[in-house]
């Protein structure tokens, strides 16, 4: 059904201009980046410690590997800075299905290693700034707008639309574009499909960057769409809630289900503006404007508000609720750094810590003072350098 996106009066502000005053007055003294291993008490979490895997031949080869990617607080004098903004050489439409045409660019290096951002949501689509966490000297940088989002057609569109197309388009792209193989970038749902993609495919992956860790279990999307997360944000929260009748808070899942795919645009755009602003609302560890005038954009909040709502309301199209955790085996020879946010409401920090101890070859590190957003500077250079590093391994076995 085509849709006129050009009225705006269904979207009201939500109540989150009150978060304007959440300004923490020693904000500019958080800092530091700390890396710890699951062998560790609670009170040894500051300090790094060398973890010793025993009677496990799996990864090994990783583990080694491994073992000279570790980033100390001063990344070893690495680059931590995001590159400059630059734009993409050539771009294109693939058509993946008889419905669902996907928007990809490539920049940087056309000869260089190749590297796919797998963006978030899912829904949210990429950005320019997605191609900054990559020396463009060195990587072949592949972007693109994963079904119904960003410029891929159509937009907001759920058919046809499941992980596991995701995960064939992945394939068609590096296809088209002559890939052997790549690194797999991606954060929050982007880490999801990226460990996905890995375990279907990991032959063709060569490493794995993975920030703010989702798992799409039951109690991962209960703590945010349910009860959890509400407790920190209490004032972002009730707007969400209050949209939703008392009578049906006892799953906000399915009642937002209900308005998202409502027959009335008008509904529809109502409830995308509340979902969309919640997100938007507890992505920072300190809640940021432009995260939340972002929300403002109807096409954007249509598109992610109705992708993602499908898609946890399939359960992530997975056979059981902890698939990737149970498939873990299939990639733990894969190099592959962890990046999370102590503070990640988003996605908490349980869900990074249950991976790393799944998959302990895997470099894992904690930002203590960052929350969710790849875009909060203490995440953004850990995540710069953890390519870095891939990108010196390379240079140092051509």
């Amino acid at each position: 059904m085509a849709v006129s996106l050009s009225g705006s009066r269904a979207f009201s502000w939500c109540g989150f201009h009150r978060l304007k005053n959440f300004l923490w007055s020693n904000q500019r003294r958080c800092g530091g980046i700390v890396e710890f291993r699951h062998n560790q008490g609670l009170r040894g979490m500051e300090t790094v410690s060398s973890l010793k895997v025993q009677g496990q031949d799996a990864g090994r080869e990783a583990a080694g590997l491994m073992s000279n990617l570790k980033i100390s607080s001063s990344r070893n004098g690495l680059r931590t800075e995001l590159y400059p903004s630059l734009e993409p050489h050539r771009s294109g439409l693939l058509k993946v299905s008889d419905l669902h045409t996907l928007y990809w660019e490539e920049s940087g290096n056309a000869k260089g290693e190749p590297v796919v951002f797998l963006h978030g949501g899912p829904g949210a689509g990429t950005s320019g700034s997605n191609r900054r966490f990559f020396d463009p000297d060195w990587y072949r940088i592949i972007l693109f707008d994963q079904r119904g989002a960003g410029k891929s057609t159509p937009h907001a569109c759920v058919e046809e639309n499941t992980t596991w197309d995701l995960v064939s388009d992945i394939e068609k792209i590096r296809e088209q574009l002559l890939i052997e193989k790549w690194k797999v970038f991606g954060g929050s749902w982007g880490s999801t499909l990226a460990l996905t993609y890995a375990q279907a495919h990991p032959d063709r992956v060569t490493g794995l960057v993975l920030r703010g860790v989702f798992l799409l279990r039951k109690k991962e999307l209960d703590w945010f769409y349910q009860s959890g997360g509400s407790a920190i944000f209490p004032d972002a929260w009730e707007p969400y809630r209050d949209h939703i009748p008392e009578e049906e808070r006892d799953d906000f899942l399915t009642a937002y289900h209900k308005r998202l795919f409502s027959d009335d645009v008008e509904v529809q755009l109502a409830a995308a503006k509340c979902w969309t602003n919640w997100e938007m609302a507890t992505s920072y560890l300190v809640p940021n404007e432009d995260s939340l005038k972002r929300a403002e954009n109807e096409k954007f909040s249509l598109a992610f508000a109705r992708v993602e709502n499908h898609y946890f309301s399939n359960k992530g199209f997975f056979p059981e609720d902890s698939y990737i955790l149970n498939n873990v085996q299939k990639i733990r020879h894969i190099p592959a750094f962890i990046v999370q946010g102590r503070y990640d409401l988003v996605c908490p920090m349980m869900s990074a810590w249950d991976l790393h101890k799944a998959w302990p070859e895997a470099s894992f590190k904690v930002v203590p003072a960052a929350g969710h957003s790849a875009n909060e500077q203490l995440i953004s250079a850990e995540l710069v350098a953890a390519m870095e590093h891939f990108k010196f391994l390379s240079q140092k076995s051509s």
